[in-house]
Formats: structure tokens, C-alpha cells, sequence
């Protein structure tokens, strides 16, 4: 199996410092910093490149719940909410939402739900994060 590889690169104090973060693919080279993180400042930061790996490996592993249960997905939307919150030791992430709506002929509510849960616990990114509170909400669309 392949290994990934991102790198981060920071300069300067926590506050007023700046870092890049790159992936191995090119795909991803983006600026981040103190007020990219904990304000509202331009930049990604870690939190928001973890929701986007949860949804998307979520996305990926229920698409491949459906399928083997006999039921071919048209679309499915994911959102992954990452709340980091200060504590007395340091920050720490949460709690993690994920949000998905999913469009997919002749399954129904029951079926639907009993997948999503076992694509939340079977993400191999839910696995890895399985440290915070993981929620989520499922819907089913027309």
C-alpha cells in the first residue's frame, strides 16, 4: 500500500509566525498561521485539512457500503465540522461533525442509516481520529 506525505513548514513565533503546507501530489500548497487557525485570517490550517480528509474518506467508504449492499450511489455531499477548543493543558480537537446527503435509488431509511454508521466507524481517517467525538448526521435524499 502506498505512503502518503505532506510537510509543513513553520517560521518565526506561534503568534506571528507563518508556515506553508504542501502535499506530496502538488495538489495542496497553501500558507497558514496563528490567525488562519484560532481567528478568521487568510491560509488554511490543520483543522480545516482534517474535516476535508474525513469527508472525503467518509464519502469514499460509504459509497463502497452501498455498493456492496446492492445499491449504486448517485451523489454523495459530505461536510466534516472540526471544533478545536482551548483547554487548561493546551488545545485540543473536540469533536468532529460529519454532514452527508446522499442520493441513491431504492435504498431505504433503516438500510441507509445502518451504512453510514458502519462507513463512519470504518473510515480508515474516522479510525485514525477516533479520539475526539465523531457525529453524524445522514440524509437520505430523493
Amino acid at each position: 500500500m502506498p505512503i502518503r506525505k505532506a510537510e509543513a513548514r513553520w517560521q518565526g513565533n506561534l503568534k506571528n509566525g507563518k508556515g506553508e503546507v504542501k502535499t506530496e501530489s502538488g495538489a495542496l500548497s497553501a500558507p497558514y498561521s496563528f490567525t488562519s487557525r484560532f481567528e478568521e485570517g487568510s491560509g488554511t490550517n490543520p483543522e480545516e485539512l482534517i474535516a476535508a480528509a474525513h469527508a472525503g474518506c467518509f464519502s469514499m467508504a460509504l459509497s463502497l457500503m452501498l455498493t456492496e449492499a446492492g445499491y449504486e450511489p448517485d451523489t454523495i455531499e459530505t461536510t466534516a465540522k472540526v471544533s478545536i477548543e482551548k483547554q487548561a493543558a493546551g488545545f485540543r480537537i473536540a469533536r468532529i461533525d460529519l454532514e452527508t446527503e446522499v442520493s441513491a435509488a431504492g435504498i431505504d431509511e433503516k438500510t441507509f442509516q445502518e451504512k453510514a454508521q458502519a462507513a463512519k466507524e470504518g473510515c480508515p481517517v474516522s479510525q485514525a481520529l477516533a479520539g475526539p467525538r465523531i457525529e453524524l448526521k445522514a440524509t437520505l435524499g430523493k
